[in-house]
């Protein structure tokens, strides 16, 4: 049985891609644990994708495990029979601490890790430094909490570490360099074009909105700026807004430069897929930069990427920022390179 645990919409089509690659002949031999985040954006996503999956004959099991005094306990206690059973494990993402206590359980002697945007690229690159799993936007070493789970985090890397009777493999669309014995495996989102479109493509262009703000690398004021330069610029009329950006900040958005913010119901590879579409998507440095060239792959649609400048960034922005997003940007296949320039 293949056991996958995704916690945001975007690692659960990635485990669609994944079975429709290299499942299996039979969906059904894959189950997915939805461990859902609690802001309501990322929940309707991934119960609109939950249903995606369950129509293509994958069982779906939505366990909550954070929220509520004692869900954490509670859903392992669930989950560690099911885990223990499994022959070859599927995560979306090896930084959440939930799914490395999950991995302390783990017998399986396979283990994929999935796409979860860029923060692949650099779980990928810690992997081969050696270094010690955090994300890349984190300011620092941590605090008590993070002392406390050193133990399940040493644990779960020790499971990312390729043995001879314990093979790892990264499914992934984002340009990786593993260390020796980790299988790369080519994303290449063909159950996506397979699935939707191909799209009708207007004249304008669509700017694709970041939570920078939000984990704050960038400062609102600058952000705000960039994107009222690229709307002018590139005739944009449509911003569509990451699931995790703050319903103030979009409503100054609109206000500042007329746009229609649109919320998207899935991630943006199947909507952008679905149409209507302009005939430029301009982003700022992340995952749609690498992800939207093949979804859109022979369509005609132009993908651009807008750097982010260095006095852009938050005085709190964890010193990796700049060169992280920058290579975001350079390894990106297929697109535009493109600066914003504000007032």
């Amino acid at each position: 049985m293949n056991l996958a645990f995704v916690e945001s919409p975007v690692q659960l089509l990635n485990v669609l891609e994944w079975v429709h690659t290299e499942g299996g002949d039979d969906p059904a031999a894959t189950t997915v644990v939805v461990l859902p985040p609690v802001d309501p954006m990322s929940r309707g996503q991934l119960r609109r994708m939950a249903e995606l999956a369950r129509d293509e004959g994958i069982t779906v099991r939505w366990q909550e495990a954070r929220g509520e005094s004692g869900a954490p306990l509670k859903a392992l206690r669930a989950l560690a029979g099911l885990v223990r059973r499994a022959d070859h494990i599927v995560i979306g993402d090896p930084f959440s601490r939930y799914v490395q206590l999950l991995l302390t359980l783990v017998r399986a002697e396979r283990l994929t890790v999935v796409d979860d945007g860029t923060a692949t690229m650099e779980f990928v690159a810690q992997l081969a430094r050696g270094e010690r799993l955090t994300r890349w936007h984190r300011k620092g070493r941590g605090g008590p909490r993070e002392l406390v789970l050193a133990p399940v985090t040493a644990t779960a890397r020790r499971r990312f570490t390729p043995t001879a009777r314990h093979a790892v493999e990264v499914f992934t669309a984002m340009p990786v360099e593993p260390p020796e014995g980790i299988t790369v495996t080519a994303n290449t989102f063909t159950w996506t074009r397979a699935r939707f479109g191909p799209p009708t493509i207007g004249k304008g262009a669509d700017l694709v909105g970041t939570s920078l703000v939000e984990t704050g690398v960038v400062d609102p004021v600058p952000y705000q700026e960039a994107v009222a330069a690229l709307a002018r610029t590139h005739g944009a009329t449509r911003y569509f807004a990451h699931r995790r950006e703050s319903a103030e900040k979009l409503h100054a958005l609109e206000a500042a430069t007329g746009l229609e913010i649109v919320r998207p119901d899935l991630p943006l590879e199947l909507i952008a897929r679905r149409g209507p579409i302009g005939h430029t998507v301009v982003s700022f440095p992340s995952t749609v930069v690498h992800t939207l060239p093949l979804a859109l792959a022979g369509t005609g649609v132009n993908v651009a990427v807008c750097d982010i400048a260095p006095e852009w960034l938050r005085t709190t922005a964890s010193p990796r920022a700049q060169g992280f997003l920058s290579g975001v940007t350079e390894t990106a296949r297929g697109v535009q390179r493109l600066t914003a320039t504000v007032h």
